[in-house]
């Protein structure tokens, strides 16, 4: 599809596999950004983690991987390290997702790279930072939850160690990926420099984690846990209704007002009054909401939180996301047709008044592009995949 987004014009080698490196890309591609996905003869393991419409074609990669063009190399081969070292020259990017010393194996590090193309933005998506002991170990979303401290924060929270419902660790590092990597295209933009730009999974759940549970740890010496407490409160949970269940947020003392105002329950007391007052004491604060909420039905509390202008919502699903009204009147969802039929992705989340990004296309079937991208290189795809 022709391309109106902010990075039109620019071209991304995307040697990343899974979801981390292709979940940065992905967001490229819906930005305008010319994205070469390449993979190996067998493919990204990706394409056959979940259902799809065929054989190589799983939800899960269809949406992380569409809009780009998808080539097959060999970079076991000599004449497939040619293509790709080709296709370096004329990029803006250089993403991968491989372990350092496997990417240097293949030579193209960063200074192979930079050898090439000096001025482009060289991205590695790493486990772990190649700083750190633990630079070689191999790492996935699981582990890294695990490492970052999350599952601990569920235990706090459910009394059970548990991850979350979501490949966040893979999310995450992805997204920071992309902002790195838009931050090391500025600089070049302003400057002409090129860069090496490091991103590891842990590194970047750790920050993640820390924004609110460094807490008292972060000072010295500490003055408490390095905890969040009202996230991790036992009683901080949806609170069921009559026939249901809500989410709701009584947080700053203007809402805590108006809602003890509305609703007079026989607990009140000036000990809740203030923020501050509430911290001290929020899982009573939240046993005790949870008792009132019990008392009426889910439409009748969300009509009175509407009202009071408190942040409430119904419990959903991400099934049900896709008949949600508020999305459908933004024009979240874009139906995109492929060579298996329509696809309706989730769409761009950003809002752009000159430049707006789209679902640039479906997801390249395997090495649905080479014999294009290679012809623009002045190279044959026999010679990139020899037998």
């Amino acid at each position: 599809m022709p391309s109106t987004g902010p990075l039109a014009g620019v071209r991304v080698v995307d040697l990343t596999a899974m979801v981390m490196g292709p979940y940065c890309t992905q967001i490229m591609a819906d930005m305008g950004a010319d994205v070469v996905k390449i993979e190996p003869p067998q493919g990204d393991d990706t394409r056959y983690i979940s259902v799809g419409p065929a054989p190589g074609m799983s939800g899960v990669f269809v949406n992380v991987n569409r809009g780009k063009r998808g080539i097959t190399v060999d970079l076991k081969s000599e004449a497939g390290r040619t293509a790709l070292r080709t296709l370096i020259e004329r990029a803006d990017v250089f993403i991968h997702s491989m372990r350092s010393k496997a990417i240097a194996r293949l030579g193209f590090s960063y200074t192979d790279v930079a050898a090439i193309n000096p001025d482009i933005v060289y991205t590695n998506c790493y486990g772990y930072g190649r700083r750190g002991p633990n630079r070689d170990l191999p790492a996935y979303d699981d582990t890294i939850q695990a490492a970052c401290g999350l599952p601990s924060v569920q235990e706090q929270l459910t009394g059970e160690a548990n991850y979350v419902g979501t490949i966040l660790a893979d999310k995450v590092a992805g997204l920071t990926a992309l902002y790195a990597t838009m931050m090391a295209l500025f600089h070049r933009e302003r400057t002409g420099e090129g860069q090496e730009v490091e991103i590891g999974m842990f590194e970047a759940m750790a920050s993640f984690m820390l924004v609110e549970h460094a807490n008292g740890a972060m000072f010295d010496p500490p003055l408490g846990p390095a905890v969040y407490p009202r996230t991790v409160a036992p009683n901080r949970r949806p609170y069921r209704t009559s026939d249901g269940y809500i989410a709701a947020l009584i947080y700053n003392d203007k809402h805590w007002a108006a809602f003890i105002n509305a609703v007079r329950p026989p607990w009140t007391s000036d000990l809740y009054a203030t923020l501050e007052g509430r911290a001290r004491q929020i899982d009573t604060v939240y046993a005790l909401l949870a008792e009132t909420f019990a008392q009426r039905t889910t439409g009748e509390w969300l009509d009175l939180l509407r009202r009071l202008q408190i942040p409430a919502s119904p419990i959903s699903s991400p099934a049900a996301l896709f008949d949600d009204p508020h999305l459908d009147a933004v024009g979240f969802f874009e139906t995109v047709d492929s060579s298996h039929g329509p696809v309706r992705f989730p769409g761009v989340p950003t809002w752009f008044s000159r430049t707006p990004g789209q679902v640039a296309g479906p997801a390249p079937e395997l090495g649905a592009h080479t014999d294009e991208v290679l012809d623009e290189l002045g190279l044959r795809a026999a010679e990139a995949n020899p037998a």
